[in-house]
């Protein structure tokens, strides 16, 4: 006897529209887009384009708890319009403020500065601006460094032998008075001059070194911010490329050990990943070239290495005279490898210890190069 075969009716589920969602609804949904899509997505209708100067949306932007971070890049031009964005994986163009360098980033907010030396605090994603009062200090500036708390600006200037440094009071938008740094007992010297002069020597090929650090305009000022058992210390590098750690609470500083002598030719940047400082270095030796991250360990006072570019990546970097500048994220660090010879952008994952090379960004078929990257965080809800 046969079966009776039985057919079962597909459900019909009706055409749903976000017309019939409500505006708080829809603002909740879309604030857990990704930037990227919430931008290009805005010009769907206006309904949706209401929606980003919406207070209740802001509001519930800054109810997510994070955002996969973006990369403002920076070519030879300073022409800062290109980031790449870490959740797409891909390149992007945005505009921001002409004839303007960044020069430090935290939080969703970057820090620029013009020629004539005045800063500016950004967001890049929605183009607020605010500029920054003028810092009274006749000393030279070595180091500008953002707080996490991102509102927060720290200029350390001055020479090894007398530093000092100031901060911006957010509230007041103005500049505290200056305090000093002393030396941090039992610490010594590191640097061979504390005046600022070069330091020459030959290299294996008989040409003339300076050893002091020449550095791309938007890392001039270059530093990274980690906090220490509630203790915010500012890491930079000195003219003659070492560490120098500023203990803001205990008003200290301290210069840690070269990593390699000042006789050899490498690039050296700092970052900061998973809140602890890092310091990424370019060298050559045995006929190759090698790009390696270092941690520094402050109960033997020596360097660890953390990771190393595999040989087959930075094999050719051998004989370039490349530079590195560096930026870190969370569990990302950004690096620019950078000549007249060669460009290249790759990216460490700390957690997952891998390295990945960046695809190439084209622009109306041309490729870009970059010198340097600032991290922050797409944040449409941050106002200045």
């Amino acid at each position: 006897m046969e079966k009776k075969s039985r057919k079962r009716k597909a459900a019909t589920i009706p055409p749903f529209s976000f017309d019939e969602l409500s505006q708080d609804l829809l603002e909740r949904v879309l604030s857990w887009l990704p930037a990227s899509s919430f931008l290009r997505l805005r010009s769907v209708c206006k309904r949706w384009r209401s929606v980003s100067s919406s207070p209740s949306f802001r509001l519930a932007c800054s109810q997510i708890p994070s955002r996969d971070p973006w990369f403002l890049m920076v070519d030879e031009d300073l022409d800062q319009s290109i980031i790449y964005d870490a959740s797409e994986g891909d390149w992007k163009k945005i505009p921001t403020g002409r004839h303007q360098i960044p020069v430090a980033s935290s939080g969703s907010l970057v820090c620029f500065r013009d020629s004539a030396g005045v800063l500016t605090l950004r967001n890049p994603v929605t183009g607020a601006a605010r500029e920054l009062p003028p810092a009274a200090t006749t000393q030279p500036l070595l180091a500008i460094a953002m707080s996490s708390t991102h509102r927060v600006i720290i200029l350390i200037s001055g020479e090894l032998s007398d530093l000092s440094f100031t901060v911006l009071d957010p509230d007041k938008n103005q500049w505290e008075k200056g305090a000093s740094l002393a030396r941090k007992q039992g610490s010594s010297p590191e640097s061979d001059r504390d005046d600022g002069e070069a330091v020459y020597f030959l290299n294996k090929t008989g040409d003339v070194m300076a050893a002091n650090m020449q550095r791309n305009p938007s890392k001039e000022f270059s530093s990274v911010t980690t906090f220490d058992q509630g203790e915010e210390i500012v890491f930079f590098l000195s003219h003659s490329g070492t560490v120098v750690a500023c203990n803001l609470c205990r008003r200290t500083f301290q210069e840690y050990p070269r990593l390699l002598p000042i006789s050899s030719e490498y690039s050296i940047d700092l970052v900061a990943s998973k809140g602890e400082m890092m310091a990424v270095v370019l060298s050559e030796f045995f006929e190759t070239a090698s790009l390696r991250i270092w941690r520094f360990c402050v109960g033997d006072s020596s360097w660890r290495q953390v990771t190393a570019l595999p040989p087959a990546m930075s094999h050719e970097f051998y004989g370039k005279k490349a530079d590195v500048n560096c930026v870190g994220c969370g569990s990302l660090i950004f690096v620019c490898v950078n000549s007249s010879e060669l460009c290249r952008n790759v990216m460490y994952n700390v957690e997952e210890d891998e390295w990945a090379e960046l695809p190439k960004c084209l622009v109306e078929g041309k490729e870009q190069e970059f010198v340097s990257a600032f991290s922050f965080e797409p944040r449409l809800e941050v106002s200045l």
